[in-house]
């Protein structure tokens, strides 16, 4: 059980469980712009586009997360990310984004019918969400 000023957080994707524990602030990519989660939310269940899953973890410590999309549960004491795909961002490739970027948008170009445009599309906004994050957190702090 979470404490007072606390939420008990998972994110899961199909690969498995990325993060559980305790936090005293969250923040994620809903549908309609982004989502402050605090202890004792209201209930909710929203849908989440690709980003950035921040977790501020009670020692003041905060932890960056790359989702692919999925869905978002608050209950009062635990907030649950059911993500498409989901990273830790310090596990992130740059090239690698970039790389698979680039053969989306081959794909869009070679696409023949709405629903490969559509996944192409949609992939493409996958990959720029995570390079977006990636250089964010390349960035020095000052």
């Amino acid at each position: 059980m979470a404490a007072a000023n606390t939420i008990h957080v998972d994110i899961v994707s199909a690969e498995g469980e990325i993060f559980a524990g305790a936090a005293s602030m969250v923040f994620a990519p809903g549908t309609d712009g982004e989502l402050g989660i605090a202890p004792r939310h209201a209930p909710l269940l929203t849908m989440l586009k690709a980003g950035e899953v921040r977790v501020q973890t009670p020692d003041g410590q905060e932890q960056h997360f790359f989702v692919g999309g999925g869905a978002l549960e608050i209950q009062p004491n635990r907030i649950t990310v059911l993500a498409d795909t989901a990273l830790r961002a310090k596990d992130l490739d740059e090239a690698a984004a970039l790389a698979a970027k680039q053969r989306a948008e081959e794909a869009l170009r070679s696409a023949t019918d709405k629903i490969e445009q559509a996944e192409a599309m949609k992939e493409i906004v996958r990959m720029a969400e995570q390079i977006k994050l990636i250089q964010k957190l390349r960035k020095p702090r000052g």
